[in-house]
């Protein structure tokens, strides 16, 4: 038996109790996900969102965000202001209570707020602890009240600073900069996010002005839309198809809870679905969206039937049918949401599945039988779908009977690594046999494998499943991914942890790798989203020195790097007190003898390859990432969609960034 340790060493005094905000500081994960990028991102969002219940509960009317040069950001709202007069229980005035108190606020049910983002409580009092410093200004009743903190700790005293101005004569006024302590990766703010963050709250409460300002740059926008979400479901559709020009949009109570829909048709093959609860996005859905999809999948067969659109022998069209091409955005607003786990991304409260068939049973209903036209396209296209998905089945299973999806026979031409550990394989998709050949012969075969695919890839934005199935190149991607496709897809059986577009450093590379990416958005965004999607970055220049046996080469990976390159050496010759003819090319003034452009991989031999593009050691990968899914939705419509019109303009607007010497005449 072990010897056992000393016990008397372990008592009271090494356990250590917390006081005040010292929890969030020393656990900041707990209360805001991370401490990185989203970790500062979300203490925007915490104030940010007090000041967008206040305009819910109809106590204010705009919020405006700056972002300041000195690294804070400032949070003015023209609500009610946060209660100035002394707490009862704290005997500190309400305003530092709310900023130093976990679980203190107006949002437990004590007649503040109706309905509220905020779950805990804890969202002001969460960035006071994580920022450096804070400066909180409240507006009330005439008066200008302000208190300032660092790290959460009171220094400038809560008290009455003067009178309130009549440009901001009433409302809550928060400035903060993020602890570098806390946030070691950064404490910069990202305008963008901002942006997109304040869209989407204009969207979501129909008359409130949102604005951002950013003193660093002197870049703005400001946001406001009369129409709420059915404006929101119009955007999401621009360049597109719509079946209705005019989105379904109903908002009615039900008990002490409300409920809004807008739903707007498109005659592409996506479906997207947005719920909110409180205007927070629950993007795993919960018991709203499950409300929402079963009433539809009722209504729209119940009105099929009615009206025979459905033959009596058909069978009811199914959900994923009806909702091809849906675009929809479900809000609900209740006064106890219960989410599931601190990120909100769930709503559970079983109520809600109720009152959101309940609306949705009677008033869409309603919308079909008072548009017979846009009821009959819904309908006709939720047919096609449905001898789409039977035709795409039939599809699959002759190309299983051929050679197999589910890993009993991968593509012919997969050039496989030996390696079964997924963590370590890469998977390098390549454009022809050429560049195939010298990247099966460089690369490391116990954990690279080589797919090479022939000509275009289908362009998917504007195909159905049972198209794909029955492209070559498709569905030898599909096979050698192993993760299946549509109602098959799981994302446990990828065979790679890195998916690699190697394609050429020229434009046809470049399409072939969009194409490629249009693909991955539509139909396998999870494996984007987890982080396992990656481009090649080939070189498009080697300068080369010396000949024979002394020949080397510097690979250089872009234009704006060349130029680079060729300035630094020729001044550092010139330095050096060498003769450099100025009249001779560039890279000869640099000591080259020779600058080669890559116009292909196939150019480079196995040994070049490897040593540019496909070492762990020296490579260059770019993950794709997913920053914005709805600009990239508008993104792929506009380059790869059906509306030539649009493509045409984007062209247009961008040919003057075209370098001419990367087309092929």
């Amino acid at each position: 038996m072990a010897k056992q340790k000393d016990e008397s060493a372990y008592d009271g005094s090494q356990i250590q109790v917390l006081e005040g905000l010292d929890p969030v500081r020393k656990r900041p994960g707990m209360y805001i996900g991370s401490t990185g990028y989203d970790g500062v991102h979300h203490l925007i969002k915490e104030i940010a969102d007090n000041s967008i219940d206040e305009a819910i509960a109809g106590h204010g009317t705009r919020v405006d965000v700056r972002i300041l040069e000195d690294g804070g950001i400032e949070i003015t709202d023209d609500g009610r202001g946060i209660p100035v007069d002394k707490h009862p229980k704290t005997g500190l005035s309400t305003l530092e209570t709310v900023l130093t108190v976990l679980h203190a606020g107006g949002k437990f049910g004590g007649g503040g707020y109706k309905v509220s983002s905020g779950l805990h409580g804890v969202g002001s009092s969460v960035v006071n602890a994580l920022s450096r410093k804070m400066i909180a200004e409240v507006a009330k009743n005439g008066s200008l009240y302000r208190i300032e903190f660092e790290r959460g700790k009171t220094v400038v005293p809560f008290k009455k600073v003067g009178r309130a101005d009549a440009s901001w004569a009433r409302g809550t006024r928060i400035t903060f900069y993020p602890d570098p302590e806390i946030f070691k990766e950064t404490v910069d703010f990202d305008y963008k996010w901002v942006v997109s963050y304040l869209r989407h709250q204009a969207y979501l409460t129909k008359g409130v002005y949102t604005s951002v300002v950013d003193d660093r740059s002197g870049e703005r926008q400001a946001f406001y839309f009369e129409g709420g979400i059915q404006s929101y479901v119009k955007r999401l559709n621009v360049g597109k198809e719509v079946l209705n020009d005019t989105p379904f949009y109903v908002e009615r109570q039900v008990e002490d809870c409300m409920v809004e829909v807008a739903i707007q048709y498109n005659d592409g093959y996506i479906e997207t679905v947005k719920p909110f609860a409180n205007n927070v996005l629950t993007p795993d859905g919960g018991t709203h969206l499950a409300g929402f999809r079963s009433a539809l999948t009722r209504v729209i067969n119940d009105y099929a039937r009615r009206n025979s659109l459905l033959k009596e022998k058909e069978d009811n069209l199914n959900g994923d049918d009806i909702r091809e091409g849906l675009t929809a955005i479900i809000l609900v607003k209740l006064p106890d949401p219960q989410f599931e786990g601190q990120t909100k991304n769930k709503l559970g409260n079983p109520e809600m599945r109720r009152y959101v068939e309940q609306v949705m049973n009677e008033y869409f209903a309603y919308y079909l039988e008072e548009n017979p036209a846009v009821a009959k396209k819904i309908v006709g296209k939720s047919l096609l779908a449905a001898r789409a998905r039977k035709a795409a089945r039939a599809a699959r299973d002759n190309v299983i009977r051929k050679g197999a999806f589910e890993g009993l026979n991968l593509p012919s031409k997969l050039a496989d690594c030996s390696s079964r550990n997924r963590k370590d394989c890469e998977l390098f998709i390549v454009e022809g046999n050429s560049a195939a050949g010298s990247a099966k012969e460089g690369r490391d075969s116990k954990i690279q494998a080589i797919l090479p695919l022939r000509g275009k890839v289908l362009n998917t934005e504007r195909a159905r499943l049972d198209k794909m199935f029955a492209n070559a190149e498709i569905v030898s991607l599909i096979k050698a991914m192993g993760v299946g496709i549509g109602d098959q897809f799981d994302i446990n059986g990828l065979r790679y942890d890195k998916i690699v577009f190697m394609t050429d450093a020229d434009v046809d590379g470049a399409h072939i790798s969009t194409l490629l990416m249009t693909f991955f958005f539509r139909y396998m965004t999870e494996v984007i989203e987890a982080g396992h999607v990656y481009l090649a970055k080939p070189p498009l220049f080697g300068l080369i020195k010396g000949t024979g046996s002394n020949r080397k080469i510097e690979y250089v990976y872009d234009e704006a790097a060349l130029e680079r390159t060729l300035t630094q050496r020729i001044e550092e010759r010139k330095a050096a007190g060498m003769k450099v003819d100025e009249s001779a090319e560039r890279f000869k003034q640099a000591g080259f003898t020779a600058q080669q452009r890559f116009k292909g991989l196939g150019e480079m031999d196995a040994a070049q390859l490897w040593e540019t593009t496909m070492n762990p050691a020296n490579r260059t990968l770019v993950r794709v990432n997913v920053e914005d899914a709805e600009k990239a939705d508008a993104i792929f419509t506009k380059l790869m969609g059906e509306g030539v019109e649009l493509r045409k303009n984007f062209i247009q607007t961008n040919a003057s960034k075209v370098n001419l010497d990367d087309l092929d005449f």
